[in-house]
């Protein structure tokens, strides 16, 4: 039931950002402000998660030191 009401939306809006950027590709001189809004807006979207995504740092392991590169026989 969940997937339905977040499936549905997703579709819908994806929709909506393509309907934009072809209208902007093949009939720029018809699109508007709200075309532009639409595909600029999805676009910095889908760039927002490679940003904003947590880096998990690894921790040293004990005795080999801060850097982790194999000690003194490497």
């Amino acid at each position: 039931m969940v997937r339905r009401w977040v499936l549905l939306p997703a579709l819908v809006l994806g929709g909506l950002w393509w309907w934009a950027v072809l209208r902007l590709a093949f009939v720029p001189e018809h699109s508007g402000l709200v075309e532009g809004a639409v595909a600029a807006g999805g676009w910095g979207l889908s760039l927002l998660p490679v940003h904003v995504a947590a880096t998990r740092r690894r921790r040293p392991e004990p005795g080999r030191g801060v850097s982790g590169a194999g000690g003194e026989g490497s």
